[in-house]
This record gives C-alpha cells, sequence and structure tokens, in this order.
C-alpha cells in the first residue's frame, strides 16, 4: 500500500467516514484523488493584516501530507521559500510538489504594463524552477490596494493585451497560465467573466467559490467552457454569509472569519457536479482544495484547528469519487 493509500485509509476511518464509505473506487476515481492537492489558505495562511494566526510552514505542509495529499499551492509570497531550492528541498522533506502560485497583478494599468510584467517574469522564472506548471493570474487595481474602480474601454483593452502578454511570459518559462476570478479583483461578476471569456484565449481556474459569489455559476461554466478550464480551485460558499459581502455590508476578510468557506460538501456550490462533469469530460488538470480561513482564536492545538477541516473536504471528495463515470 502507498502512503497515499494508507492516510486515505486512515481518513476513511476517522470522524467523517460517513464521508468516503460510499461505493467502490475505480481506476478514474483514483485518478482524480491523485489529482487533489491543496493550499497554505486552507490553513489560514494569508498576508493581510488581521487575517488570524498564522501557522508555522513545517507543520501546515505535514498536515497536508498526513491527509495523503501531494501538492500544495505557494500561498503568500514569503510564507513558503523563494528561493527555487530552499523550496524544493522544504517540499520534498514532506513528500509534496509545487503545483503553482498566485499572482495579483494590475493589468488594466498601461503606466504600469513594464513594471507588472517584470513582477510577473521573476514570479514565473521562481515558479518554474521550482516545478510548477501553473502560474495564477489575478487582475488587481493595485497589488497592495485592492479596489474595483469603473475601468474605460481602453483599461479593458489594456487587461485584455496584457493577460496575452503574460501567456506569452509563461509560455518563456514553460508554465500555463490560468485565470483567477476573485472577489473585490477586477473581473469579479457574472458579467466581467463573461468579457475576459469573449476577449481572451486565457485558460480560467474554475474557482467554485468565488465564481458563485460574483453570480456565476461554476457549473455552467464547467458545462460551457470545459476546454478553458486549466486549473480547480474547490472551494464551498456558504451563501448566506456571501449575501451581506456581496452588498458590501462586511469585508472578504470578516466573511472568512464569519465561515463563509466551510468544509467541501458543507456549503451552496454544486461541487459533486462539477467534478463529475470535468472528469466525463477529459480534465485531466489539478484540483486544488482552497478553502480560506482564519485563525481568531488562537493557535489550535496539534492535529486540531483546520487540518480538521480539510480532512472532511478530501473524505467529501471520496464520497463523491465513485460516481464519476469513466470516459473515452
Amino acid at each position: 500500500m502507498t502512503t497515499t493509500d494508507t492516510a486515505s485509509t486512515e481518513i476513511a476511518s476517522g470522524p467523517t467516514a460517513d464521508r468516503s464509505t460510499e461505493g467502490a473506487l475505480t481506476g478514474v476515481s483514483e485518478r482524480f484523488l491523485a489529482r487533489v492537492g491543496s493550499a497554505p489558505i486552507s490553513w489560514g495562511i494569508c498576508e493581510v493584516p488581521g487575517w488570524g494566526e498564522q501557522l508555522p510552514s513545517d507543520r501546515v505542509l505535514s498536515e497536508m501530507a498526513g491527509l495523503g495529499l501531494t501538492a500544495t499551492e505557494l500561498g503568500s509570497v514569503g510564507y513558503l521559500p523563494t528561493d527555487p531550492d530552499a523550496l524544493r528541498s522544504l517540499l520534498d522533506t514532506h513528500g509534496l510538489r509545487l503545483t503553482g502560485g498566485f499572482n495579483a497583478l494590475a493589468l488594466a494599468d498601461r503606466a504600469r504594463r513594464d513594471e507588472q510584467l517584470d513582477v510577473a517574469d521573476r514570479s514565473a522564472r521562481v515558479l518554474a524552477a521550482a516545478g510548477a506548471e501553473y502560474f495564477v493570474t489575478c487582475v488587481v487595481s493595485d497589488p497592495d490596494n485592492w479596489q474595483r474602480p469603473t475601468l474605460s474601454e481602453d483599461e479593458w483593452t489594456e487587461m485584455f493585451d496584457n493577460i496575452g502578454r503574460v501567456d506569452e511570459v509563461c509560455s518563456r518559462h514553460g508554465l500555463q497560465q490560468v485565470f483567477h476570478v476573485h472577489v473585490d479583483s477586477l473581473v469579479e461578476t457574472a458579467e466581467e467573466i463573461q468579457r475576459v471569456v469573449e476577449s481572451t484565449t486565457v485558460s480560467f481556474v474554475l474557482e467554485t467559490g468565488h465564481m458563485l459569489i460574483g453570480g456565476f455559476d461554476p457549473l455552467t461554466f464547467a458545462r460551457d467552457h470545459a476546454e478553458r478550464i486549466g486549473l480547480v480551485h474547490l472551494k464551498d460558499v456558504d451563501m448566506t454569509i456571501a449575501s451581506p459581502l456581496n452588498s458590501d455590508d462586511i469585508t472578504l476578510m470578516q466573511a472568512v472569519q464569519q465561515g463563509i468557506f466551510p468544509s467541501l460538501g458543507d456549503g451552496d456550490s454544486p461541487l459533486a457536479e462539477c467534478v463529475t462533469t470535468l472528469e466525463s469530460m477529459g480534465y485531466s488538470g489539478w484540483y486544488i482544495i482552497e478553502q480560506d480561513v482564519a485563525l481568531t482564536e488562537g493557535l489550535p492545538a496539534d492535529g486540531e484547528g483546520p487540518v480538521r477541516d480539510v480532512q472532511r473536504s478530501v473524505a467529501y471528495l471520496r464520497s463523491i469519487a465513485s460516481a464519476i463515470p469513466e470516459h473515452h
């Protein structure tokens, strides 16, 4: 039995066993589970001041590996080593690989074009050297101060052109650019998402949380644009908390601290349908559990805290794996 098999068995025998024992796993479902990773944000790791307690990286990576996960995203810049050799060494210690990294770029601002493309190039160089395959792009007004001004048509055109330029940067480094929809970014709503779909050829992150909050059903996106999906971020949403967030009554940080992103299967996003749809259509990329949490009540004891929530999410994914159809 492999390490992953052992970890999966341990998950199935734990407190979430009811989620992980439904049906037999086939080769198709096992191949799906082998492509599931997570991200440090699932352990509450975020650079935003006041977000919450930050767990040490060795604990987070060890808990990831203990759940049978084999990959992680980079997370907040500086949380994991920025030197590629040191990063590879740390991940190797825990039996993990790097899938990619999140990049907030001001691509609608002509005055910042050269600067932002240089930032993208430097980030891509590190990601590629560390063995990543994805460059996750999120377009923001300012990487240090996200706002949502109304864009002019010239600014939209600048954004679209620069997404293409980032594609060229990624190609030089052997990476795939994937576009990330995000609350408070410049591409948040269904209308904005559709503009990027129609005006670029960029691949997308199917973001099952932020897309839903923005008003674009992720299952509809999966069905209509499967060929554009390069990466999947699995995030569930409590839409009762999303409502005041969309009304600007609370901030995203406050929403996270209130639990807007519960364990997978406990919210309102059509996660099972998204997975089975993509797998039936031949999707072969990674799925990253990215359920943003915030530790607002101090550091949890070893074996407690976010790891329990991710364990529940992994067990949920095992419970739906047997429903993935064979495809040819």
